[in-house]
């Protein structure tokens, strides 16, 4: 008898983490349901490769429509799809936004996780569950590294929201025995970033300067230091966590940082530029509140899950580079 493949959902798929995981599921035999919400409808570069693809589309990897704001369409998808996994990576992941429209990040950062996880102990407790959060939970950390029972101290909307979804998980993963996984994800980068980001907006900046197509650079702090990895090898990493026998947290980084000035100075000099040429700070770019040194202990995952990670952050950024310069074309 022919065992059918094992079903994943995907929300917000066509994000840098859910086009990934995307790739990572159908290359693992997963038929594979990506929620797509009507603002992003125009924008699936990341997943056109597969919805491209007639042996992939509509056989292997599907498109529903839903969002998170929106209880209803996610108990139709999660009803029809009958998944045994979800991976959450629908959210108002910017931090400079959330400052902006806070409550819009409350709710479908934070508490639209926790609509998702009651339809899924409603629909089917057996299904196991992955939740992103982002390292800006520890925001002025308490202890450097941070490890998963790290004291809590957000500092700003989105990372209040966050904190709300990392209980969530925590209460119907104790409460209820559900298979509920957090990913406390520190920075992790691709050439699939949005220009919104300061790492990408370097590297595309880096590139069209390089091509004279660019004057200069404005960033805010460019002393703050970040733990940068991969996004791929981050969300290979995310589904490893959900094969486990038990479900638990787990802290996904590089364990060392950088400060943004050096993320700029090796981006600028793939081109062969001097940074300082070009970047200037612009006071209006600094955020309302700041950070402090967010660097995570991975003893945990490269224990249980054998995380590397591999792709350190000069094979990043020349990855990213790269990128940005093939789509500038000749």
């Amino acid at each position: 008898m022919t065992q059918l493949p094992r079903r994943a959902l995907v929300l917000g798929v066509t994000g840098q983490d859910g086009s990934y995981l995307a790739e990572i599921l159908l290359s693992k035999g997963y038929e594979v349901h990506g929620l797509a919400r009507k603002s992003s409808t125009g924008n699936t570069k990341n997943i056109d490769h597969l919805l491209e693809n007639p042996q992939i589309f509509d056989r292997h990897f599907f498109l529903e429509r839903g969002d998170l704001a929106d209880t209803t369409s996610l108990y139709r998808v999660v009803s029809d799809v009958r998944p045994h996994e979800v991976y959450n990576e629908a959210d108002q992941d910017h931090v400079g936004w959330s400052y902006a429209m806070p409550g819009y990040s409350y709710d479908i950062t934070g508490a639209a996780v926790g609509r998702i996880l009651e339809i899924l102990r409603q629909i089917d407790k057996t299904v196991r569950f992955f939740q992103p959060i982002t390292s800006n939970v520890f925001g002025k950390p308490v202890e450097v590294p941070q490890h998963e029972s790290s004291g809590l101290n957000p500092q700003s909307p989105y990372a209040c929201a966050k904190v709300l979804a990392l209980v969530l998980v925590r209460h119907y993963r104790e409460t209820y025995g559900m298979f509920c996984v957090n990913g406390i994800l520190y920075n992790h980068e691709s050439p699939r970033r949005t220009d919104e980001y300061v790492t990408r907006k370097i590297t595309k900046a880096a590139a069209r300067i390089s091509r004279g197509l660019q004057k200069d650079l404005a960033l805010g702090d460019i002393s703050a230091q970040i733990d940068w990895g991969y996004a791929r090898e981050y969300m290979e990493t995310a589904w490893a966590a959900m094969q486990q026998p038990e479900p638990g947290d787990y802290i996904i980084a590089s364990g060392e940082t950088k400060s943004v000035a050096e993320f700029a100075k090796a981006a600028f000099a793939t081109v062969g530029l001097e940074s300082d040429d070009f970047v200037r700070t612009d006071a209006s770019l600094m955020r309302p509140s700041t950070t402090g040194r967010l660097v995570g202990d991975i003893s945990k995952a490269r224990a249980k899950l054998g995380f590397g990670p591999h792709v350190k952050l000069p094979e990043l950024i020349q990855l990213m580079v790269d990128a940005d310069l093939k789509l500038l074309g000749d």
